[in-house]
């Protein structure tokens, strides 16, 4: 039984380095995204910085392990043996929920999925205690903190709402004394806003965080809270005036010092409130292990965990250990970048490409948003609504050639004060708050209140946001089911469901990295195309072009083919190819204006070809799409196949192939000459189109049957006819596109040589 135990609190352990890496991969990255928006230093500095008060925020962070203990179910009424099973199914879910959400790079809370994770493995072990013992439901209160997990849940949803508010209303008032003309404002208003900022990080993490640190005794603390007001004036004059002092006679950039210390500080707080979600359950299942043990008891299904209300101090080392492991994740991890690209693309200021597609409750909210601001517009006097509009202008004195950020240093210093000042503040109660809905929320608050939801992106960036909140309900309704169904599995299946549950939990994880990978690398071809030269843009759109036929070309023929034999499964694979296909387009197409900035003046015809090359490409893979849907549901409804005109119509996906061939040879030459040929091969495939159309007909008149298979033939072969077209256009454009670029490098060279 010993080595049982002493597995299980190995396998805590792994899964607790596991779950360090996964969660801060999903949840550390929250405090570097406004550093990195705006840019306020080197990715290595910031980095170096977000590292360090990572760890000293882990060694200050022993308070919050109470929660895994005792802060959800109460522990004096389970078992030794139960308590392990809980933990252990509460760790498998965790690391394999987070993993899902960093691989699609959507930010969740670690600190939701482990309370709702201990909840639903609690309840599970409870259910099966009561009827064990034959009692009734009502008594699962005796075995959950009922009162401490409504605490709990209600202020992780709270935070939700008062940081949104917090960060709107604060970042509107900043913006309004700074206004987006920062380098003429700065003087004025940076050693207030300054002092204020340090100040308020100081008091939150210094006077509110240290509380229950291995580190502060009890006099340090009795010192600093006698002398709160004292500390706190001293700390805002001297700041204040200090940083005035730098603002008028030197060239400092207050505001990107104000970054750089939010960013630290939110790494504390990060650390001191968020480090319980990683290692707090293996450390109770350690803490379990040792009591256990300790009393030499042989039944551990009838030694309860009564020592798990006691207050333990976390050793050092664990904490130093932790720390460590999450400053390595921050440094090495990719699917950190995802996550934090999610959030700053949301809030950047400029309009680009939407990551989200629109979605009806946005599209409702932002008529409803529309309404009302046009009400308040009505009734505030013209004269304030001209002066806060003027300070809300973002391109005033706008430089085109300084360097394109997400946004301001401003909108990134009261993103991170605010947030560092509710999470400190959470902490400092004991309350293990979200540090991703926090930093989340409040940086949507501040985009809204800076204006960066235009009337162009406001309905993509709301989508967004919905996805991402939803994604936070569904976090608290997988890890409760998940770790419910877990626990009852290891409850009864023992050793066996262990090492099959790890085994499936490895699998999943390979998996997903794989897939995470190529993702990576498809995301990494489009930015390359986004921010090469124009040269190189074009040499990009050729491959693109290529491959795009060469997939078409493919999609086609097997369709038809599939079709023929009747093969379901082949269709079904096809209809997901070109799915992705599209969706691969659709991104490309998305990021035209960004493209067509890296052509030059003289460039603006070969643009204007690059334009119509893309918008071709999306129609052509619309046609696919309305071809191989109809097949597949053909073959998926059952539907009969007419043998009449399958020759002829075999006969037809031939030619198109060879066609689609012709289609090849021509894009590698880039030959104007042959575009005649190339529209008399289509005028040619699209006459034998109509005759099998014509025929269809005349079959449908004459045997009065065969209907099904008469409408997924036709709508096939209309739209075969349009992606015909689709693509001599196509084809066309790629290789105007090529002889406009060729002859605007003559005439440039012609220039330089005159």
């Amino acid at each position: 039984m010993e080595a049982y135990y002493i597995l299980i609190v190995g396998v805590l352990f792994l899964l607790a380095i596991s779950i360090l890496i996964v969660g801060v991969s999903n949840d550390a990255v929250n405090f570097l995204n406004s550093a990195i928006g705006a840019k306020a230093a080197p990715f290595k500095v910031i980095l170096t910085i977000a590292g360090i008060w990572v760890l000293v925020g882990a060694i200050f962070s022993n308070g919050m392990m109470e929660v895994a203990r005792k802060g959800i179910f109460n522990p004096e009424y389970f078992a030794f043996s139960e308590i392990m099973v809980i933990f252990l199914a509460v760790m498998l879910t965790n690391i394999l929920l987070l993993d899902f959400f960093n691989t699609i790079g959507l930010p969740t809370s670690t600190t939701v999925s482990v309370v709702f994770g201990i909840l639903g493995a609690a309840v599970a072990v409870s259910i099966y205690k009561i009827t064990r013992e034959v009692n009734t439901l009502d008594t699962v209160g005796t075995f959950i903190n009922v009162e401490s997990s409504v605490l709990i849940v209600v202020g992780i949803f709270l935070s939700v709402v008062i940081a949104f508010n917090a960060g709107m209303i604060i970042q509107w008032v900043v913006r309004l004394a700074f206004s987006f003309n920062v380098k003429k404002t700065s003087k004025y208003w940076t050693g207030i806003w300054g002092g204020f900022a340090i100040t308020s990080i100081l008091y939150f993490l210094l006077i509110k965080g240290a509380k229950g640190s291995t580190l502060v005794t009890t006099e340090m603390l009795a010192y600093i809270k006698s002398h709160t007001t004292q500390i706190l004036l001293i700390s805002f004059t001297g700041w204040t005036i200090l940083f005035q002092i730098l603002v008028s006679f030197t060239r400092v950039n207050i505001l990107k010092i104000i970054v750089l210390v939010g960013t630290f500080a939110l790494a504390m707080a990060f650390a001191g409130n968020d480090l319980v979600n990683f290692i707090g359950v293996p450390l109770a299942g350690f803490e379990s292990f040792k009591a256990f043990m300790a009393s030499g008891a042989s039944d551990a299904s009838g030694f309860l965990m009564i020592a798990l209300q006691e207050s333990v101090k976390t050793p050092l080392y664990f904490l130093v250990a932790a720390g460590l492991i999450m400053v390595l994740t921050l440094r090495f991890s990719k699917k950190a970048k995802s996550v934090t690209a999610t959030t700053i693309d949301l809030s950047r200021q400029d309009e680009g490409s939407e990551r989200f597609d629109s979605s009806i409750l946005a599209r409702f909210i932002i008529r409803q948003s529309v309404e009302i601001s046009n009400g308040i517009h009505k009734i505030t006097p013209h004269a304030i609504t001209r002066f806060v509009e003027g300070r809300f202008d973002a391109e005033i004195d706008r430089d085109d050639k300084e360097e394109k950020l997400a946004f301001d240093l401003v909108r990134a210093s009261v993103n991170l004060v605010v947030a560092s000042i509710l999470i400190a503040l959470g902490t400092s109660f004991r309350l293990p708050l979200s540090t991703t809905y926090v930093t989340f929320m409040v940086a949507m608050g501040t985009s809204l209140a800076d204006g960066a939801w235009g009337r162009e992106s406001a309905v993509f960036r709301i989508s967004g946001v919905l996805t991402v909140v939803g994604g936070w309900f569904f976090t608290a309704f997988i890890a409760f089911l998940a770790s419910f169904l877990i626990a009852s599995l290891i409850f009864f299946g023992k050793l066996p469901v262990i090492l099959i549950l790890l085994g499936l939990s490895v699998f999943i994880l390979l998996r997903t990295h794989a897939f995470h990978k190529l993702r990576v690398e498809k995301q990494e071809r489009l930015d390359n195309e986004i921010t090469t030269a124009s040269h190189e843009v074009l040499k990009t759109c050729d491959d693109e072009v290529m491959s795009s036929i060469i997939k078409v070309s493919k999609i086609l023929f097997l369709t038809y083919t599939n079709l023929f034999k009747e093969k379901h499964k082949e269709l079904k694979k096809l209809s997901k190819e070109v799915k992705h296909l599209s969706r691969d387009i659709k991104e490309i197409r998305a990021n035209i204006p960004n493209t067509l900035k890296k052509f030059k003046e003289s460039e603006m015809e070969s643009g204007h070809h690059y334009a119509h090359v893309v918008t071709y490409m999306k129609e052509m893979s619309y046609s696919l799409m309305h071809i191989v849907q109809p097949a597949f549901n053909h073959l998926d409804n059952k539907h009969p196949l007419d043998k009449e005109q399958i020759e002829t119509l075999k006969d037809f996906n031939v030619k198109v192939g060879e066609f689609f061939n012709f289609v090849i040879i021509l894009l590698k030459n880039k030959n104007s000459d042959n575009l005649n040929e190339l529209t008399s091969r289509r005028d040619e495939l699209i006459n034998m189109a109509n005759d099998i159309f014509r025929s269809r007909i005349k079959i449908l008149k004459k045997t009065h049957k065969g209907g099904k298979e008469s409408v997924t033939y036709m709508e096939m072969l209309v739209e075969t006819k349009n992606l015909l077209l689709q693509v001599v256009q196509l084809v066309k454009a790629d290789i105007h596109l090529h002889e406009s670029y060729t002859s605007t490098e003559e005439m440039v060279k012609e220039e330089v040589l005159d």
